[in-house]
């Protein structure tokens, strides 16, 4: 799945929604934030780096990498229409991206977000 800038949450008050109305589920390295919207046509998307987590390369790197694991596996989500943020916590920076897909995909099995069906090779 490609994240096109249509797919970005832009407003403020999308963000303070999901947190709020939303379900949220807290790993090792990250939280993951879900609020389903069926006026939504497609998944908005939101990566909240903070000062906490290290300079600004290690927030850059962090955002590349969430980035790069919604790509793979934002197609396995269930219902799309959905505002979904990934808050990193302060120790990912030096996390590998293998622990930051496993602890990610481990929020969004939580979360209900990811159909049951097999991932293609």
């Amino acid at each position: 799945m490609r994240l096109p800038r249509k797919h970005s949450m832009s407003k403020r008050a999308d963000f303070f929604r999901a947190r709020k109305d939303g379900q949220a589920k807290a790993g090792r390295f990250v939280v993951v934030s879900t609020l389903a919207d069926p006026a939504l046509l497609h998944l908005k998307v939101a990566i909240i780096t903070t000062k906490k987590l290290g300079k600004a390369h290690d927030r850059n790197l962090l955002r590349r990498r969430i980035r790069s694991i919604l790509q793979r596996h934002g197609d396995r989500i269930a219902d799309p229409k959905r505002l979904l943020v990934t808050i990193p916590r302060p120790g990912s920076a030096s996390a590998s991206f293998e622990d930051l897909e496993t602890d990610w995909l481990r929020q969004a099995k939580r979360l209900g977000l990811l159909s049951t069906k097999p991932e293609l090779p």
